[in-house]
């Protein structure tokens, strides 16, 4: 039966994906944008360009191939088959490097004089520099990881591994009559990590989109 016992199960996976989800590509999405935007290497915009049309490749094109790498790999009904998918974040490296561009070269030359090394100066100099956007993007990952639907309920079938979203779709489909009363408090303290994480943000995610504009 779904009762207490089960939310706070979907709860907590839904918290252990979303937050390790959006710390990685933050992590990643961060150093990606930092090596395309600051340093020049073979086919850099060429590599870029390619990495942005992916972008335009709807994801249900790529559903079946992901899913049977993931089940090739074990990893069904498993936290890494929920969250390794969602890491390639194009968006994420796109956005991260199109802010740290904005960053003056003369910040890292000066680094570098001082005997920095370059991830010493990623994440002193760079990361510090860059929260507004670091903020702006945590929200968006953490929203797609915490509100996705459609990735848990392919790739899992053991009602232990089921997150928030799913959990509360089968209120609606698994017993014939919806539970209005159960769903609607499900769905309202759902919605609590997204207000809190906002709130957490909100100076950095509005200094984030009042930056998007500005040009070195």
């Amino acid at each position: 039966m779904w009762g207490v016992a089960s939310f706070a199960n979907y709860f907590l996976n839904s918290w252990i994906v979303a937050g390790i989800g959006t710390i990685v590509v933050l992590f990643f999405g961060s150093l990606a944008g930092f090596a395309f935007a600051k340093y020049e290497f073979p086919a850099r915009d060429i590599i870029f360009m390619i990495l942005l049309t992916t972008l335009m490749i709807p994801g249900q094109v790529t559903l079946i191939p992901v899913f049977l790498i993931v089940k090739t790999l074990g990893w069904l009904n498993s936290y890494p088959g929920l969250i390794v998918p969602g890491l390639a974040n194009v968006f994420a490296l796109f956005l991260m490097r199109q802010f740290m561009q904005t960053i003056p070269n003369d910040l890292l030359d000066a680094a570098r004089i001082d005997g920095c090394s370059e991830f010493r100066t990623y994440g002193q100099i760079i990361l510090p520099l860059a929260k507004p956007i670091i903020a702006t993007l945590g929200i968006f990952v953490f929203m797609g990881y915490w509100n996705d639907l459609f990735w848990p309920l392919i790739i899992t079938s053991q009602d232990k591994m089921k997150t928030l979203q799913l959990g509360l779709s089968l209120l609606k489909t698994g017993y014939g009559t919806t539970r209005w009363n159960i769903l609607m408090a499900g769905t309202t303290l759902g919605s609590v990590p997204i207000i809190i994480v906002f709130l957490f943000l909100q100076r950095f995610f509005i200094q984030g989109i009042a930056l998007t504009g500005l040009k070195e």
